[in-house]
């Protein structure tokens, strides 16, 4: 743990496709560690145990990936070697090929890996981090949407899709926290490493921050969704698409492409990246989820409607593949989007 005698720097690398929500909240978090809890509980006055400073490849104003603008305080030849880096989110492609785009601060961000700091990545921050090549045989996650591209990209780096937050590396520097708004798991994490537990507990009650335990399994949806390049195997997409609650779709679809078990299959894993099994039961909960969002369905009755005829076996492989039961899901995004309906037909 660093001096305690002195401020922590924390750096946020900055560029133009980074999205300002995670800038200035990873920012608003640790700026605010013991400052605010002493105002709000005893009207005191405090300083952070942290100086944040925006961080760029220079100090030329520029509009971020929203269009907020942002005027960074240092570049990285003046930026040194603070305590953290915090790479925020990125609002790329997840196949766009990043090679030579960073390369100033990929080497900033190996300088500082190597003089000791701990380095964070927010969301699709994960990218740019893999490009140092520090993730090299080691763990790492990103947002859901990003995370074939990443594994794709780096096959030596294993990627835990489900997790909301992984470190790897030497003494578990390297820090990622998945999904969009699970940068407030990055900073909180941070802060409680280098300046103590009850500190980021403080920071999570004063920003009413629900730690994101259950993961991203919620969240996710079919991100191999589109269409395959094989004509055959698109056109068996296309029939499952409309067929998923069949008995037996697989075997439907093998018969559909003329092929044989052990072919269609193997074509089907390298067309998609899943078994077809995979693909239809990935397609069974995403309508599943549906059916628990939107009504009162029993749990039996969306079972049945899916294409599973043993419910018990479906609420099992929900809660394995989701992270919740069908009941714990129905509970969190039941409410979520009977509020937004609710609002937009006010709204209209």
């Amino acid at each position: 743990m660093p001096d305690s005698s002195r401020k922590l720097t924390v750096a946020l690398l900055t560029m133009p496709e980074t999205t300002a929500s995670a800038v200035f909240g990873i920012y608003d978090l640790f700026a605010s560690v013991d400052r605010d809890w002493a105002f709000v509980t005893r009207g005191a006055t405090a300083e952070s145990p942290f100086r944040v400073m925006t961080v760029a490849a220079d100090t030329a104003g520029f509009r971020m990936a929203n269009g907020v603008y942002l005027k960074p305080d240092v570049d990285i030849e003046s930026a040194g070697t603070p305590d953290m880096v915090c790479i925020p989110e990125l609002l790329v492609n997840p196949d766009e090929d990043l090679s030579g785009r960073y390369s100033r601060e990929i080497a900033w961000l190996r300088t500082c890996h190597d003089a000791g700091a701990y380095l964070g990545a927010a969301c699709s921050g994960a990218l740019l981090l893999a490009e140092t090549g520090l993730l090299a045989g080691g763990d790492a996650t990103t947002h859901w949407a990003y995370c074939d591209a990443l594994g794709r990209r780096h096959p030596d780096v294993r990627i835990h899709p489900r997790q909301a937050l992984v470190t790897t590396g030497q003494g578990q520097r390297i820090v990622m926290a998945g999904g969009g708004s699970s940068w407030q798991d990055l900073a909180l994490y941070l802060i409680a490493r280098t300046a103590g537990l009850d500190r980021a507990l403080q920071v999570a009650k004063i920003f009413l921050i629900d730690w994101h335990h259950i993961g991203q399994q919620p969240y996710a949806l079919l991100t191999r969704h589109s269409q395959s390049g094989d004509a055959l195997i698109a056109r068996c997409q296309q029939w499952v698409a409309e067929h998923y609650n069949a008995h037996h779709p697989v075997r439907a679809m093998t018969e559909l492409s003329g092929l044989s078990e052990r072919s269609f299959k193997r074509r089907f894993l390298k067309a998609t990246g899943l078994t077809p099994m995979a693909y239809v039961q990935t397609l069974r909960l995403e309508e599943a989820k549906q059916w628990l969002e939107s009504g009162d369905t029993p749990v039996e009755a969306i079972a049945e409607a899916v294409g599973y005829e043993d419910s018990s076996f479906f609420s099992r492989l929900f809660r394995r593949e989701v992270g919740l039961t069908p009941a714990q899901y129905r509970k969190r995004f039941g409410a979520l989007r009977r509020v937004l309906a609710a609002e937009s037909e006010r709204a209209g």
